[in-house]
Protein backbone atom coordinates (compact mmCIF):
# COMPACT_ATOMS: atom_id res chain seq x y z
CA UNK A 1 0.00 0.00 0.00
CA UNK A 2 1.48 3.53 -1.29
CA UNK A 3 2.18 6.05 1.96
CA UNK A 4 0.16 9.07 2.77
CA UNK A 5 1.93 12.03 1.84
CA UNK A 6 2.08 14.92 4.41
CA UNK A 7 2.72 18.42 4.68
CA UNK A 8 3.27 19.94 7.84
CA UNK A 9 2.29 23.50 8.05
CA UNK A 10 4.03 24.97 11.44
CA UNK A 11 6.88 23.73 13.03
CA UNK A 12 6.60 25.02 16.60
CA UNK A 13 6.16 23.47 20.00
CA UNK A 14 2.95 21.33 19.06
CA UNK A 15 4.47 19.80 16.30
CA UNK A 16 7.71 19.11 18.25
CA UNK A 17 6.09 18.02 21.45
CA UNK A 18 3.55 16.08 20.15
CA UNK A 19 2.51 15.50 15.78
CA UNK A 20 6.38 14.49 15.26
CA UNK A 21 7.02 11.67 17.58
CA UNK A 22 3.71 10.29 16.87
CA UNK A 23 4.12 9.96 13.44
CA UNK A 24 7.21 9.12 13.75
CA UNK A 25 5.40 5.43 14.77
CA UNK A 26 3.94 5.36 11.81
CA UNK A 27 6.33 5.54 9.08
CA UNK A 28 5.40 2.24 7.58
CA UNK A 29 1.90 4.08 6.61
CA UNK A 30 2.72 7.64 5.85
CA UNK A 31 5.82 10.04 4.66
CA UNK A 32 6.34 13.65 5.89
CA UNK A 33 7.73 15.17 2.33
CA UNK A 34 7.12 18.74 3.10
CA UNK A 35 7.86 21.20 5.95
CA UNK A 36 6.99 24.73 6.38
CA UNK A 37 7.25 27.30 8.63
CA UNK A 38 7.56 31.60 9.01
CA UNK A 39 10.86 30.98 11.27
CA UNK A 40 12.93 28.94 8.35
CA UNK A 41 15.50 27.03 11.02
CA UNK A 42 12.33 25.68 12.81
CA UNK A 43 10.86 24.01 9.51
CA UNK A 44 14.60 23.53 8.72
CA UNK A 45 15.48 21.54 12.24
CA UNK A 46 12.20 19.30 11.32
CA UNK A 47 12.93 18.28 7.94
CA UNK A 48 16.54 16.63 9.20
CA UNK A 49 14.84 15.12 11.45
CA UNK A 50 11.67 13.64 10.73
CA UNK A 51 12.17 13.87 6.78
CA UNK A 52 15.36 13.89 5.49
CA UNK A 53 14.28 14.25 1.91
CA UNK A 54 11.43 16.87 2.63
CA UNK A 55 10.88 19.80 1.19
CA UNK A 56 11.29 22.96 3.25
CA UNK A 57 8.90 25.87 2.69
CA UNK A 58 8.17 29.13 4.78
CA UNK A 59 5.27 30.02 2.76
CA UNK A 60 2.36 27.80 3.36
CA UNK A 61 1.16 28.46 0.15
CA UNK A 62 3.54 27.00 -2.00
CA UNK A 63 3.57 23.56 0.40
CA UNK A 64 0.04 23.30 -0.51
CA UNK A 65 1.10 24.15 -3.69
CA UNK A 66 3.24 20.65 -4.23
CA UNK A 67 1.60 17.87 -6.03
CA UNK A 68 3.23 15.35 -3.93
CA UNK A 69 1.01 16.65 -0.47
CA UNK A 70 -1.64 14.70 -0.35
CA UNK A 71 -2.50 15.79 3.83
CA UNK A 72 -1.85 18.91 4.56
CA UNK A 73 -1.30 19.52 9.13
CA UNK A 74 -2.32 22.88 10.23
CA UNK A 75 -0.36 23.49 13.38
CA UNK A 76 -0.08 26.90 13.63
CA UNK A 77 -1.44 29.85 15.89
CA UNK A 78 -5.37 29.86 16.36
CA UNK A 79 -5.77 32.98 14.12
CA UNK A 80 -4.65 31.20 10.98
CA UNK A 81 -6.00 27.36 11.00
CA UNK A 82 -8.94 28.72 8.80
CA UNK A 83 -7.10 30.48 6.07
CA UNK A 84 -4.22 27.67 5.52
CA UNK A 85 -7.55 24.78 6.14
CA UNK A 86 -9.74 26.77 3.33
CA UNK A 87 -6.84 27.05 0.89
CA UNK A 88 -5.55 23.50 1.34
CA UNK A 89 -9.26 22.49 0.42
CA UNK A 90 -8.82 24.41 -2.95
CA UNK A 91 -6.25 22.73 -3.88
CA UNK A 92 -7.52 19.35 -3.09
CA UNK A 93 -6.34 18.13 0.27
CA UNK A 94 -6.85 16.05 2.73
CA UNK A 95 -6.47 18.43 6.13
CA UNK A 96 -5.89 18.06 10.20
CA UNK A 97 -5.97 20.98 11.62
CA UNK A 98 -5.49 21.37 15.65
CA UNK A 99 -7.78 22.31 17.70
CA UNK A 100 -9.68 25.00 18.05
CA UNK A 101 -10.62 24.51 15.09
CA UNK A 102 -11.21 28.37 14.66
CA UNK A 103 -10.62 31.31 16.72
CA UNK A 104 -14.08 32.77 15.73
CA UNK A 105 -17.64 31.25 14.55
CA UNK A 106 -17.67 33.05 11.52
CA UNK A 107 -14.37 31.39 10.56
CA UNK A 108 -15.04 27.97 11.37
CA UNK A 109 -17.91 27.91 8.78
CA UNK A 110 -16.11 28.80 5.93
CA UNK A 111 -13.59 25.73 6.89
CA UNK A 112 -16.98 24.08 6.69
CA UNK A 113 -18.21 25.22 3.77
CA UNK A 114 -14.62 24.81 1.77
CA UNK A 115 -14.43 20.77 3.41
CA UNK A 116 -17.90 19.94 2.47
CA UNK A 117 -17.07 21.43 -1.61
CA UNK A 118 -13.95 19.86 -1.61
CA UNK A 119 -15.14 16.23 -1.16
CA UNK A 120 -11.97 15.74 1.01
CA UNK A 121 -11.62 14.26 4.45
CA UNK A 122 -10.96 16.96 7.60
CA UNK A 123 -10.55 16.59 11.34
CA UNK A 124 -10.00 18.82 14.62
CA UNK A 125 -7.32 17.29 17.02
CA UNK A 126 -10.02 16.75 19.46
CA UNK A 127 -7.98 13.82 21.08
CA UNK A 128 -10.19 13.27 23.89
CA UNK A 129 -13.09 11.19 22.21
CA UNK A 130 -10.60 8.58 21.70
CA UNK A 131 -9.86 8.39 25.61
CA UNK A 132 -11.14 4.84 26.61
CA UNK A 133 -13.34 6.44 29.42
CA UNK A 134 -14.98 9.26 27.01
CA UNK A 135 -15.53 6.41 24.41
CA UNK A 136 -17.25 3.69 27.45
CA UNK A 137 -19.50 6.63 28.22
CA UNK A 138 -20.31 7.26 24.54
CA UNK A 139 -21.08 3.96 23.86
CA UNK A 140 -23.48 3.96 27.44
CA UNK A 141 -24.86 6.88 26.46
CA UNK A 142 -25.61 5.40 22.79
CA UNK A 143 -27.39 2.05 24.33
CA UNK A 144 -29.79 4.21 25.89
CA UNK A 145 -28.57 2.71 29.24
CA UNK A 146 -28.32 6.36 31.32
CA UNK A 147 -31.64 7.14 30.13
CA UNK A 148 -32.69 10.55 29.19
CA UNK A 149 -30.21 12.46 29.22
CA UNK A 150 -31.27 16.02 30.46
CA UNK A 151 -28.36 17.61 31.98
CA UNK A 152 -24.72 17.11 31.47
CA UNK A 153 -21.71 19.04 33.39
CA UNK A 154 -17.76 19.08 31.74
CA UNK A 155 -15.22 20.44 33.77
CA UNK A 156 -11.48 20.20 33.44
CA UNK A 157 -8.40 21.13 35.88
CA UNK A 158 -5.00 21.07 34.15
CA UNK A 159 -2.44 22.84 36.01
CA UNK A 160 -1.84 25.74 38.52
CA UNK A 161 -0.05 28.22 36.48
CA UNK A 162 -0.26 30.12 33.00
CA UNK A 163 1.19 28.92 29.40
CA UNK A 164 3.47 31.60 28.71
CA UNK A 165 5.00 29.98 25.76
CA UNK A 166 3.92 30.71 22.14
CA UNK A 167 0.98 33.18 22.35
CA UNK A 168 -1.23 31.74 24.80
CA UNK A 169 -1.44 35.25 26.53
CA UNK A 170 -2.27 37.08 23.34
CA UNK A 171 -6.43 37.08 22.55
CA UNK A 172 -5.16 38.18 18.60
CA UNK A 173 -3.49 35.30 18.57
CA UNK A 174 -4.85 32.91 20.62
CA UNK A 175 -8.67 33.75 20.00
CA UNK A 176 -8.98 33.33 23.87
CA UNK A 177 -7.66 32.02 26.62
CA UNK A 178 -8.37 28.44 29.12
CA UNK A 179 -11.44 28.22 27.15
CA UNK A 180 -10.39 28.09 23.91
CA UNK A 181 -7.35 26.08 24.72
CA UNK A 182 -8.34 23.58 27.57
CA UNK A 183 -12.47 24.35 28.16
CA UNK A 184 -13.03 23.28 24.54
CA UNK A 185 -11.86 19.79 25.02
CA UNK A 186 -14.23 19.50 27.65
CA UNK A 187 -16.98 21.13 25.59
CA UNK A 188 -16.46 18.77 22.67
CA UNK A 189 -16.25 15.66 24.92
CA UNK A 190 -19.62 16.24 26.23
CA UNK A 191 -21.04 17.11 22.94
CA UNK A 192 -19.71 13.78 21.43
CA UNK A 193 -20.79 11.57 24.17
CA UNK A 194 -24.41 13.47 24.00
CA UNK A 195 -24.75 12.94 20.16
CA UNK A 196 -23.75 16.33 19.53
CA UNK A 197 -27.64 17.93 20.60
CA UNK A 198 -28.83 20.70 18.84
CA UNK A 199 -27.97 24.40 20.44
CA UNK A 200 -30.52 26.48 21.53
CA UNK A 201 -28.85 29.35 23.55
CA UNK A 202 -25.29 29.74 24.99
CA UNK A 203 -24.20 31.74 28.14
CA UNK A 204 -21.29 32.93 29.46
CA UNK A 205 -18.94 34.38 32.04
CA UNK A 206 -14.82 34.48 32.08
CA UNK A 207 -12.69 36.48 34.64
CA UNK A 208 -9.65 38.01 34.14
CA UNK A 209 -7.13 38.25 37.83
CA UNK A 210 -4.32 36.37 36.86
CA UNK A 211 -2.49 38.24 34.43
CA UNK A 212 -3.48 41.62 35.88
CA UNK A 213 -0.62 40.62 38.56
CA UNK A 214 2.63 40.49 38.56
CA UNK A 215 4.23 37.47 37.14
CA UNK A 216 4.16 34.26 39.34
CA UNK A 217 3.44 31.12 37.44
CA UNK A 218 5.94 28.29 37.31
CA UNK A 219 5.98 28.83 32.94
CA UNK A 220 8.14 32.15 33.63
CA UNK A 221 7.02 35.80 33.43
CA UNK A 222 4.78 38.01 31.59
CA UNK A 223 3.45 41.01 31.47
CA UNK A 224 0.15 42.28 32.42
CA UNK A 225 -0.07 45.09 29.80
CA UNK A 226 -0.14 42.78 27.25
CA UNK A 227 -2.04 39.82 28.94
CA UNK A 228 -5.34 39.86 26.94
CA UNK A 229 -6.98 36.53 28.02
CA UNK A 230 -9.23 35.32 30.74
CA UNK A 231 -7.46 33.09 33.29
Amino acid sequence: MAKIKIGIVGCGGIANGKHFPALKNFTDRMEIVAFCDIVPERAEKAAAEFGSTAKVYTDYRELIANPEVEVVYVLTPNVSHCEITVCAFEAGKHVFCEKPMASTSADAQKMLDAWKKSGKKFTIGYQNRFRPEVRCLKAACDRGELGEIYFAKAHAVRRRAVPTWGVFPNKALQGGGPLIDIGIHMLDAAMYVLGFPAVKSVTAHSFQKIGTQKSCGQFGEWDPATYSVED
